[in-house]
């Protein structure tokens, strides 16, 4: 490694979003400055990676904890991309990041994904609700309870930053959207599918009728693929460039948000698309029963999930410069593209 370039260290290279972020740090203005160093499960992957982008690689899992370790303790800048709920894995980067530290000095970047899941009720699609969470507001981030989803990792990562050791940031993505583009999709590394709206179109296509929990009045926000990733850099930018204007800790929450939608929205822009495909005679969703969300989510818990509320204002992340270009309306356009997408795969067996 020389000595002059900054050493990033992402997790998630091979999935949307850290795929995405990668594609971006590969065609950064400042990419020939960057020793970048990526952690993937698949030997083959991993080629490519290394041959075609000139991408450090080791071969390993995240439940390889000693692997993460050592790939954080060597890194100025860690961009933590991949699963949001993984605790371990998290403590594991932190504590490399430590011994960097205390090794070097070094105060290390984190730039960690969580999302906007932890802001969610047990609404089941009953209402809308007012509650509507922005990331300048401290001690409304603060008010989270400690229960919701991915709190225990971001809190993890609140105290490391609060110990010193690491200047931490923390992504929160809505709803993602969009299907991902760019060379490491084109070449098969990365996954260019969202999870969210693909999980309600795959057991729409399975029933022939689009489905919707509840009457679908919860709302949630929505954010592009492309603008996700560009908050990342834009993050990242700011970071490096003004880092005391930039917020880290309690003040590095960054929800990633340009608009929202309801679930009924979706449910209905997918119905419109199985009446256009034939798939279905009538685009007008009709609800989930119990047995149902336990089919096509897995368990009713996780089937509620995609009846909940989840409002937020991305107001951090657009006052360091980030600029969103896709609206609420773009993702319902994408509906279709991905009803299309999806069906395909299906029909040759890969979904």
């Amino acid at each position: 490694m020389s000595a002059n370039k900054t050493p990033i260290f992402l997790t998630g290279a091979t999935g949307y979003i850290g795929g995405s972020v990668l594609e971006r740090l590969l065609k950064h203005p400042s990419a020939n400055t960057f020793d970048i160093s990526v952690i993937v499960r698949n030997p083959e992957k991993a080629k490519i990676l290394e041959s075609k982008f000139g991408v450090n690689v080791v071969v390993g899992n995240h439940q390889e904890l000693d692997k993460l370790e050592s790939l954080a303790e060597n890194a100025h800048v860690v961009f933590h991309c991949a699963d949001a709920d993984d605790e371990p894995a998290a403590k594991a980067i932190l504590s490399g990041l430590r011994k960097r530290h205390a090794k070097l000095g070094d105060l290390p970047i984190l730039i960690h994904t969580s999302g906007t899941g932890v802001l969610t009720d047990d609404a089941r699609g009953e209402y809308a609700t007012e509650t509507v969470y922005s990331d300048l507001n401290v001690e409304q981030i603060k008010s989270i309870p400690p229960t919701a989803l991915h709190r225990n990792v971001d809190l993890a990562i609140m105290e490391a930053d609060a110990q010193g050791y690491v200047r931490a940031h923390i992504i929160l993505p809505s709803t993602i959207y969009g299907i991902a583009q760019g060379a490491l999709f084109d070449a098969g590394v990365s996954n260019p599918h969202s999870i969210q709206i693909p999980y309600l179109i795959k057991a729409s296509l399975d029933r022939k009728r689009a489905g919707v929990v509840g009457p679908g009045k919860a709302l949630w926000p929505d954010v592009h693929i492309h603008d996700v990733a560009d908050l990342y850099i834009t993050l990242f930018d700011s970071i490096v460039s003004n880092p005391d204007k930039t917020g880290h800790g309690w003040e590095g929450f960054y929800f990633g948000e340009n608009g929202e939608h309801s679930w009924y929205q979706i449910s209905r822009a997918i119905g419109d698309a199985l009446v256009e495909l034939g798939v279905s005679s009538d685009p007008e969703p009709t609800p989930f029963t119990v047995e149902e969300l336990v089919k096509y989510f897995g368990s009713e818990a996780m089937g509620w999930y995609s009846g909940t509320n989840s409002r937020c204002r991305a107001d951090r992340g657009r006052s360091i410069g980030w600029k969103p270009r896709y609206t609420t309306e773009d993702m319902l356009k994408s509906i279709k593209p991905e009803v299309i997408a999806i069906q395909k795969q299906q029909q040759q067996g890969k979904a």
